[in-house]
C-alpha cells in the first residue's frame, strides 16, 4: 500500500475509531439498561403499552430520586448498613470498595468533593499533576509520619491504575484549571490539552 494511503488510513482511523467507539458505548449500555427494566417495567405497565425507551427513562428517573434521597436520614442509614454488610464479605469488599471509590472521584457539583484541587508535584527537576484527596492526610491515622502532609492522587495515563502519595505542603503547587480538564490530560498521557483561553 502507498505511503499516502496508509497515512490517510491512519488518519481516518483517529478521527472514525473515537467517534466509532464511543457511540458503540452508548448504544451497548443503552440496550442493556432498556433490556434490564423491560422486565420490571411490564409487572406495572402492560406491554402492550410500552414503549422503546421507557426503560432508559425510568433509568435516568431512579438515579435522579437516588440523588435526591441520599441526604436522607434513614437513606443515610440504609446505605451505610449495606456498606457496613459488603465490607463483612472477603471478595466482594474489594471490588465494591474500589468501585465507590472510582465513582466517588466523579463530579458531583456538591461542596464535597473526593478530588478537591489540582496540584502540580515536584520531584528533583521533574514535576506530576496530582489531585489533592485529603488536605490533612493526618486524618488517616497512620501516625506522626502522615502529620503535616498532603495526600495526592496521581493516575495513569488511559485509565490502567494510579497511585495515592503522602506530600509535604510545599512540595506541591496548585494549578489553575478545571479537575476535569486535568484527568483528561493525564489520562491522555499528554495528547489531549487544556482548551486554549480566549
Amino acid at each position: 500500500m502507498p505511503r499516502k494511503l496508509w497515512n490517510a488510513l491512519v488518519r481516518g482511523l483517529v478521527v472514525v475509531l473515537p467517534m466509532a467507539l464511543t457511540f458503540w458505548l452508548l448504544w451497548w449500555l443503552g440496550t442493556s439498561i432498556e433490556a434490564l427494566l423491560h422486565r420490571a417495567i411490564v409487572l406495572i405497565v402492560p406491554e402492550q403499552h410500552y414503549r422503546p425507551g421507557m426503560g432508559i427513562v425510568a433509568a435516568v428517573a431512579l438515579l435522579i430520586a437516588a440523588g435526591v434521597l441520599v441526604n436522607a436520614f434513614i437513606v443515610r442509614r440504609l446505605l451505610n448498613a449495606w456498606e457496613g454488610l459488603m465490607e463483612r464479605i472477603p471478595i466482594v469488599k474489594s471490588v465494591y470498595g474500589a468501585v465507590r471509590d472510582f465513582v466517588r472521584m466523579l463530579p458531583t457539583g456538591g461542596e464535597r468533593n473526593e478530588l478537591r484541587r489540582v496540584v502540580l508535584a515536584r520531584f528533583a527537576d521533574a514535576a506530576a499533576i496530582g489531585f489533592v484527596t485529603r488536605d490533612d492526610a493526618g486524618e488517616l491515622g497512620l501516625g506522626p509520619a502522615a502529620e503535616g502532609t498532603v495526600a495526592v492522587y496521581f493516575p495513569m495515563s488511559y485509565q490502567i491504575g494510579g497511585y495515592t502519595l503522602l506530600l509535604p505542603r510545599a512540595r506541591v503547587e496548585p494549578i489553575d484549571i478545571p479537575i476535569e480538564t486535568a484527568m483528561r490530560l493525564v489520562l491522555t498521557g499528554g495528547m489531549s490539552g487544556a482548551p486554549e483561553k480566549h
